[in-house]
């Protein structure tokens, strides 16, 4: 055979091997042969071969296809809607029967438990998405970013510049979010990068290419390498990949429109990059064989050894991505072990020659990089669709190969059977303590020990001498009371009332309320509770039992119980430790020689016919996780990557793993010059053909930056000249206003609908400003300001799409509250209009901030981060502050999306033009906004402080933390709720220093010149400086730290050391013992990163969760 031949064999092989994977993958189809008959009717047309797997169960039922079309709507990634069902319990509430209110309640709160408890998402986050959804779908106006919109570039190039060498993103051209993760992990594999960068084409094709491959092939690569080359070297942040897409989307053969599939893509990448790399090898080789790269950077080979249908065989076959079934496993070993058994495998290990088939599948040779693809989507038959499987899968950063390996066949077969034959014993201990767990004979089932507890306990309670329905009052009223009503401790029960005035004269008080009537009263909650007449005992208890019967029943239960505990810890241990001797089975040295770690993780977010790619891709020189998210490159974690890629957690997780041979570090290696030795990064890794490509984008790119820039200045002074303008009309309005104010106080003034009717015994008073009737006829000067205001917004947002407003302004806390309490008014707004609407609105508002601030919540969980109204009401703002705050939040252009939240908006706009000086001081206003940026300012030092200690970066977190605790000092000394706890601070403060005074300490002692040197840098330019600051505030624990910093260094003191230590040691104890509290120099406060609200909410949030609380004992 030749070499030609061979090649085209393998390729064959492998070709419908491919097929075939995609075909089970598609179908759900395991049955080999079925599947070989299928593509050979088909002709090896994978979508004939689909279809007649499928034929059978085409038909859907008409419930059924109802059910789907209901389901398949995907939501975008910002709104997720919660639920599918069909709303089978309608209950018509526009009646007035309370019946019927109750019911929607009761069904409501079951609705939004069961919601919670299969979704995560809470109510508020499903009552904004439904209000939100209303508007949009009442102005027909899509806000919501569809699957085929293609990304908007910004105007302004400083947004889209690159920032030092921050990973360049790509953009997403249409449904290319699969096409920009796989490219990404590739891209980050140096080898990988180096070999697409320095590729050229056959210098017999230069001219003409051959055929269609050469014909398609070629450019491709031209397009990659240019892609690439940008990726390296532009100043861009993220370059638009659209001629090498354009090339791809014809080899798939389907419309714009449909989301492509990873492994799909992936599989005719690499075939078209071998096909490339393959020509090029051909060229090269001097009558060998040629070697191409892609084949031996992605493929391996393995042995399939087996039975079929009593007979023996061995096959060597090789593959790419290796295909892994999901469902039914909980993490990759068992997912890789299934993979590698298929079938009954008993007459393989055995001497006898048995009629049954099964096969193993052993690895003798590992590619340099390792793709599996874990198989998350599986056909339902019954529906004809595809679903995707969201089951939870674990799998780690570092892979150990070498129990597949070929070499360790026989170890790897008695440790599976030993595995085997412990996972009997631990299904038996599993059975046995499930018995004690779930105790008895019926449907339900509790702990045995708590049975016998109950039992106790029900044997000890006081005995009873009447019968349990003796003594109750028949002439008593349901509920067990007699006309008094039962006070329960419930704080969450109150009736807030904001501060706001009344929308109408029903709700203004008429009689002063009594003293009686001001206690808290408990509100009675028929769907939630019941209530218990006070003189009914809490327990059942029995009515006839002697002294001795007790002790003798107590006696036993308790010797039971304690057996039983004793025997649920005994089993429970067993347990854990056949666990332990599982996981610790693989764990010898010998088995643990063929590593591979993680390098890419390629997370799918949606269902099977629709959804979001993203990469998580492992940066070995900043040693951290980046996530690339088509143009966003951001820094992550692996934290936030077993979240997203492990699946159970809403709709997202790992559809490709791949992983990479840890003892081959070219494969992740830079390039080094030749001549210098230094290392090769940016434009100079790059041949000098794609150098001058890159050059020419950044120029054009610099050319873009100069001429916005020019157009900014341009704008900045027709900008000045509108505002000098606009200053003099505002002047002239103001006089006009003046003028018409003094002119109308002779007449009568217009009754407001919120207005009492006048009293003729008390002088007339004006009303304020939230009680006036919102101007209807404005004047004409106002209209052009006005005008002129729009005018300007409009010029700032013409570029912006609606869907970037909403993303930009309203998903903030505050907006969400806005656009739920308007969303709440809405049957006042169709009834009474924008006014009424507009009060009823801002009450919602504020009475869901009051609770807010009147919860006793966590520290992770602070509202006050969220919602400025929380803070001023906490610490007591004036109501003309709250008000003026709330009305601005209303007033918010950003409402302007809808014709009712227009409207409201105007109202609250009018609102605030008619507050007159006297009535709202703007220096106060001023001030309690600033203590709130303040106490943001303290937040953000904090929280930055915090998570730098965890990372155990203690230099960098002393300065956030001095600083945070300083300033939150200063913020509790006017108030007890303006700042943080100050304990927690200083537990952390004090932690700082103690790990730096250590870490100096041990340099010291080490005697080496530069750690000695570094250590005591650190006590002088960082401890030392603090000192006083521990000192200053005089409480025990900071006391006894300084005295702990000072011990140990003076503990050097008697000890032998070398003299120049001893000189250095001389000269530095002095300064650490210096009593003086005064601050003589200290380091400026340290840059602060900008957090949107929801941003520092949420990091706030995980910050505190990870620190908990200071230890209440310790130093």
């Amino acid at each position: 055979m030749t070499v030609e031949q061979n090649v085209l064999q393998q390729h064959s092989q492998k070709h419908q091997q491919t097929l075939l994977n995609q075909l089970r993958e598609i179908t759900g189809t395991t049955d080999v042969q079925l599947l070989q008959q299928a593509l050979q009717v088909s002709n090896g047309d994978l979508a004939e071969a689909v279809a007649f797997l499928t034929e059978k169960n085409a038909k859907v039922p008409q419930q059924d296809e109802a059910t789907y079309y209901q389901t398949s709507q995907v939501p975008s990634d910002r709104y997720i809607s919660v639920g599918s069902q069909a709303d089978t319990n309608v209950i018509d509430l526009t009646g007035d029967d309370k019946d019927d209110l109750q019911r929607a309640i009761a069904l409501s709160l079951e609705e939004s438990n069961w919601a919670f408890r299969e979704t995560g998402i809470t109510d508020e986050e499903q009552a904004i998405s439904r209000v939100l959804e209303a508007s949009i779908a009442e102005n027909k106006a899509c806000l919501k970013r569809t699957h085929t919109e293609v990304w908007s570039d910004s105007l302004n190039p400083h947004d889209r510049k690159r920032i030092d060498t921050c990973p360049v993103g790509l953009k997403n051209v249409g449904n290319t979010c699969w096409f920009s993760a796989v490219i990404q992990s590739l891209f980050n594999l140096l080898e990988f990068q180096r070999l697409v960068l320095n590729y050229s084409p056959p210098a017999q094709v230069h001219d003409l290419p051959r055929n269609q491959k050469e014909h398609r092939n070629l450019p491709f690569m031209q397009e990659l390498r240019n892609l690439f080359s940008l990726m390296v070297g532009s100043k861009r942040k993220y370059v638009d990949p659209s001629r090498a897409v354009e090339i791809l989307k014809d080899a798939f053969k389907s419309s714009e429109s449909q989301q492509q599939d990873v492994s799909e893509f992936t599989h005719k990448l690499l075939d078209w990059l071998e096909d490339a790399f393959q020509m090029k090898a051909e060229e090269d080789r001097e009558g060998e064989k040629p070697k191409n790269p892609m084949v031996e950077l992605f493929y391996g080979r393995f042995l399939a050894v087996g039975v079929l249908e009593g007979k023996k065989f061995e096959n060597t076959e090789m593959f790419g991505q290796y295909p892994l079934q999901v469902n039914g496993f909980k993490d990759l070993h068992e997912c890789l072990e299934a993979a590698m058994i298929e079938g009954e495998i008993e007459s393989l290990h055995s001497a006898e020659n048995s009629a049954r088939s099964g096969q193993e599948h052993w690895f003798t040779e590992l590619p340099p990089v390792l793709t599996f693809e874990l198989s998350r989507f599986e056909f339902n038959q019954a529906l004809g669709r595809p679903e995707k499987i969201h089951n939870k899968l674990e799998f780690s950063s570092m892979l150990y190969m070498d129990r597949y390996m070929d070499r360790n066949r026989e170890v790897t077969r008695i440790k599976r059977e030993e595995i085997r034959r412990v996972k009997e014993h631990l299904t038996l201990l599993q059975q046995r303590l499930e018995r004690y767990l779930s105790y008895g004979s019926g449907p339900k089932r509790f702990p045995l020990a708590d049975v016998l507890l109950y039992a106790m306990e029900f044997a000890s309670s006081k005995p009873v001498c009447t019968s349990p329905v003796e003594d109750i009052d028949s002439s008593a009223p349901p509920g067990g009371t007699t006309g008094q009503q039962v006070s329960l401790p419930s704080t969450a029960e109150q009736d807030p009332l904001p501060p706001l005035e009344s929308a109408g004269p029903a709700s203004a008080p008429t009689t002063a309320p009594t003293a009686a009537q001001q206690q808290r009263v408990a509100i009675h909650k028929p769907f939630t509770q019941s209530r218990l007449p006070p003189d009914l005992p809490m327990h059942p208890a029995p009515r006839h039992i002697t002294d001795e019967e007790l002790r003798v029943l107590e006696v036993c239960l308790h010797r039971w119980r304690s057996e039983v505990e004793n025997d649920t810890r005994d089993l429970q241990g067993s347990i854990n430790r056949i666990h332990r001797t599982i996981e610790l089975m693989y764990s010898d040295k010998s088995m643990m020689q063929v590593p591979y770690r993680l390098h890419a993780v390629l997370v799918h977010e949606g269902q099977a016919n629709a959804g979001h790619y993203w990469a998580y891709i492992y940066d070995p020189h900043q040693r951290c996780w980046m996530k690339y998210n088509d143009i966003s490159v951001t820094k992550s974690s692996w934290e936030e990557l077993v979240r997203d890629s492990f699946g159970g957690y809403r709709n997202a997780s790992a559809y490709c793993l791949m992983y990479i041979n840890d003892k081959k570090p070219f494969l992740i290696e830079e390039e080094f010059d030749k001549e210098t030795g230094q290392i090769l990064s940016g434009i100079d890794k790059l041949p000098p053909d794609l150098k001058q490509y890159v050059r020419e984008d950044n120029e054009l790119f610099d050319k873009e930056v100069e001429e916005w820039d020019a157009l900014q200045i341009r704008k900045a002074q027709q900008e000045k000249l509108v505002l000098a303008a606009a200053a003099a009309a505002a002047a002239a309005a103001t006089a006009a206003a003046t003028a018409e104010s003094s002119i109308s106080t002779s007449s009568p003034q217009p009754m407001s609908i919120e207005s009492s009717p006048p009293d003729n015994t008390v002088p007339q008073q004006e009303p304020e400003y939230m009680e006036q009737p919102s101007p209807t006829n404005d004047s004409k000067h106002l209209q052009e300001d006005t005008e002129r205001a729009i005018s300007r917004a409009a010029a700032e947002q013409e570029e912006r799409s609606p869907e970037a407003l909403l993303t930009a302004a309203m998903m903030t806390p505050n907006m969400q509250g806005v656009i739920m309490a308007i969303g709440k008014s809405s049957s006042v707004y169709e009834k009474n209009g924008p006014e009424t609407a507009f009060f009823k609105a801002i009450k919602l508002e504020y009475a869901r901030l009051l609770r807010f601030a009147q919860e006793d919540t966590p520290p992770e969980n602070d509202y006050r981060l969220q919602h400025i109204i929380v803070y001023f009401i906490q610490n007591q703002a004036p109501k003309k502050i709250l008000e003026r705050t709330l009305l601005t939040q209303f007033a918010d252009r950003n409402l302007a999306f809808d014709e009712r939240c227009k409207s409201i908006m105007n109202v609250a706009r009018a609102k605030l033009d008619l507050i007159k000086p006297e009535e709202v001081n703007m220096d106060e206003y001023e001030m309690w906004h600033q203590a709130y940026r303040n106490f943001r300012d303290t937040t953000i030092f904090m929280m930055t402080g915090l998570d730098l200690f965890q990372k155990t970066n203690y230099m960098e977190a002393l300065m956030y933390l001095i600083y945070s605790y300083q300033y939150n000092k200063e913020l509790l000394s006017k108030g007890p709720y303006r700042g943080h706890d100050e304990e927690l601070l200083g537990h952390y403060r004090r932690q700082c220093l103690l790990k730096l005074n250590e870490q100096a300490a041990a340099m010291f002692e080490s005697g080496e010149e530069p750690e000695v040197s570094t250590g005591l840098g650190i006590m002088n330019e960082l401890v030392v400086l603090c000192i006083p600051l521990l000192l200053i505030h005089d409480t025990e624990r900071d006391l006894l730290a300084v005295e702990d910093m000072r011990n140990r260094w003076c503990s050097y003191l008697g000890q032998e050391m070398e003299p120049n230590l001893q000189e250095k040691l001389t000269d530095f104890l002095p300064k650490l013992l210096d009593c003086s509290t005064e601050i003589k120099s200290f380091h400026d406060p340290p840059k602060l990163p900008t957090y949107s609200t929801l941003e520092l909410s949420e990091r706030f949030s995980r910050v505190m969760a990870a620190v908990g609380r200071a230890p209440t004992g310790g130093r």
